[in-house]
């Protein structure tokens, strides 16, 4: 009996990318609840379905029509990776990828440009490598800029940047340990020491295990499937529920490291 009371409620809980496709609105574009689409937002729905093999339907189309309003290298280099996985990055936004790429203002424009690069195709630009290694905090971790406190989450896009430029050995070794260092008594992972475990700290450290060839902290799926709610979404931790496209989007896309290797839309 304990068995069938347990698959019927996993049969009543939501699908997560069924969650994501009823929050995108006429036009392509995703939102909160309440709130108008944004080309940031729609990115992450993009990628998280994607990365669950399934179809971000008109994303792509509302990505390429809002490209005039991405206004710093990250935006830039998100948007590249998402239209790529949609049907296809335009030659324009292709060459503003390029060009934030090879001159990084921050450490995470530097990861994000190597990500967006090996998304299209492109080798890793040798200068957002240098970059990331040259800046990593003696903690093991990465921050968002040089100089900064380093955190976990850019760490894990520093981790996926630096495997898919094909760097090893020390750097992702200390990256990785950082990242265990963010790991909470709950079995989530923290941003930044003591400020407790959140749904898309976690994301993105599962993403980066995966990225290294490592298994993820089996503890952290489970905290990642205690959040997940009847609907399909994911709570921010278990004290907020807010942003929830935004968080399962990120949960979504923890499913495989980036860049995607694409699969046909289920």
């Amino acid at each position: 009996m304990r068995l069938l009371a347990t698959g019927l409620a996993a049969l009543a809980l939501g699908s997560p990318a069924s969650y994501l496709q009823g929050r995108q609105q006429a036009g392509g574009g995703f939102a909160e609840p309440g709130q108008e689409p944004t080309p940031g937002l729609t990115a992450w729905a993009a990628i998280g379905l994607r990365a669950a093999g399934v179809d971000a339907r008109d994303a792509h189309a509302y990505l390429v029509a809002h490209e005039g309003g991405l206004e710093n290298a990250t935006d830039v280099e998100l948007a590249a990776i998402a239209e790529q996985v949609t049907g296809g990055v335009s030659p324009a936004l292709a060459a503003r990828a390029r060009a934030a790429a090879a001159a990084p203002p921050t450490l995470n424009a530097a990861a994000w440009g190597i990500l967006a690069l090996r998304q299209l195709g492109d080798a890793a630009p040798p200068a957002a490598v240098r970059l990331l290694i040259a800046h990593q905090d003696r903690s093991g971790g990465w921050s968002w800029s040089a100089g900064s406190a380093p955190d976990s989450n850019d760490t894990a896009a520093a981790i996926q940047a630096l495997c898919t430029a094909g760097v090893g050995g020390a750097p992702v070794a200390r990256g990785l340990a950082y990242l265990r260092r963010r790991e909470t008594r709950d079995g989530g992972f923290e941003l930044t020491a003591g400020r407790g475990s959140d749904a898309q700290s976690t994301a993105w450290a599962v993403q980066a295990f995966r990225a290294a060839g490592v298994a993820p902290p089996p503890a952290a799926l489970r905290y990642l499937a205690r959040l997940r709610r009847p609907d399909g979404s994911y709570r921010y931790s278990a004290r907020y529920a807010v942003t929830p496209v935004w968080v399962t989007a990120q949960v979504l896309a923890s499913a495989r490291p980036l860049p995607l290797r694409l699969t046909a839309p289920g």
